[in-house]
């Protein structure tokens, strides 16, 4: 049962790895839906997993159910923010 929760939990680390790699090509990147999404899908699949039967499904769910809600939130965030100014530089 240990081995299996570790290679879940291998497994979630390497695609979030990956998925944050989206994030844009901008220096600094503020773009809170996109981070809002990660990390709700993380923290609904680390949920999902532990309420009940600890299976995967449930992880699934989870993860999927915690996007959606971060995604959400991160472009009530992103709508808020004034744009980002230009400092100058090469133009």
């Amino acid at each position: 049962m240990k081995h299996h929760s570790i290679k879940i939990l291998s497994i979630s680390t390497v695609i979030a790895v990956l998925l944050s790699g989206c994030t844009g090509n901008e220096a600094v990147p503020s773009n809170a839906t996109q981070t809002g999404a990660l990390t709700g899908a993380l923290v609904g699949s680390v949920i999902g997993y532990n309420s009940g039967s600890h299976s995967g499904t449930n992880a699934v769910v989870g993860g999927l159910i915690g996007s959606a809600v971060g995604a959400g939130i991160g472009n009530a965030v992103d709508s808020n923010n004034p744009p980002p100014q230009q400092t100058g530089g090469w133009q």
